[in-house]
């Protein structure tokens, strides 16, 4: 019995503690009056389909959600509706989407060994990509989730004109989650020149030096941006669903 005790306290010293942070902070400057983070997808918050994936995974011992500060109260009353378990805890976040993830991965306490930095506008996240990006960081350090390209992708000058043709075999559309060994992406956000505009922190990585693997993502792991973009994550939630049903 003594030595099961301890093989057991010895598996809880080994195992890594993850933690995630969602970034909802944004202005929904796209969606034409449209709150993205409240907006109704299948008769739940935008937001709620990513919080229940990162509870229900069994993988994150901490969730962080980054609000806009004038959010915060509605997030505490939905949480309370939507019934998030005490893991889900709220952050305002600041004023760039580089401020926000950093307010997030500072409100984490205890400080995990990983962690995952999701947009909040991205409800088609999975746990099959939580574990392939966690497996991912754990062999690389650093790692995003990302897809092939399907189009031509041409580079054109200010007058319009085309400069060249993209070989597409190389090109990747970059998604979330990504993740992180936590302490080199708190040391990337520290150190990186605070008037540097990163569009995702993987791009703050880069900048300090590290590399970054890609791990892949999925197709249908689409960014609500605009409200026709709502319009086609509400016929792919209409498509899964039947999809389960069928399959059970």
């Amino acid at each position: 019995m003594s030595s099961e005790r301890g093989r057991a306290s010895a598996h809880r010293q080994r195992r890594k503690r993850v933690a995630a942070v969602i970034v909802a902070a944004g202005s929904s400057q796209r969606m034409q009056g449209i709150n993205k983070t409240w907006a109704s997808l299948g008769g739940k918050p935008l937001l709620a389909h990513s919080i229940a994936v990162f509870e229900q995974s069994g993988l994150i011992d901490d969730l962080v959600v980054v609000l806009a500060k004038e959010a915060l109260i509605e997030g505490k009353r939905r949480r309370e509706q939507e019934g998030w378990g005490a893991m889900c805890c709220f952050t305002p976040g600041g004023a760039r989407r580089r401020d926000s993830a950093l307010a997030g991965l500072e409100a984490l306490a205890p400080a995990p060994d990983y962690v995952l930095i999701h947009d909040g506008a991205r409800p088609f996240i999975t746990t099959t990509l939580i574990e392939q990006g966690l497996a991912a960081a754990r062999r690389h350090g650093a790692a995003t989730a990302a897809v092939p390209v399907k189009d031509t992708i041409k580079r054109v000058g200010p007058d319009g004109l085309v400069l060249e043709t993209l070989d597409r075999a190389a090109l990747w559309s970059i998604q979330t989650p990504q993740v992180f060994a936590y302490d080199l992406i708190l040391a990337a956000h520290h150190t990186i020149e605070p008037a540097w505009d990163a569009t995702d922190d993987a791009a703050l990585v880069e900048r300090a030096g590290h590399p970054v693997a890609l791990f892949m993502g999925a197709y249908e792991n689409i960014k609500i941006t605009t409200p026709d973009d709502l319009l086609i994550a509400e016929a792919m939630l209409n498509r899964l669903a039947k999809s389960s049903a069928l399959s059970g």
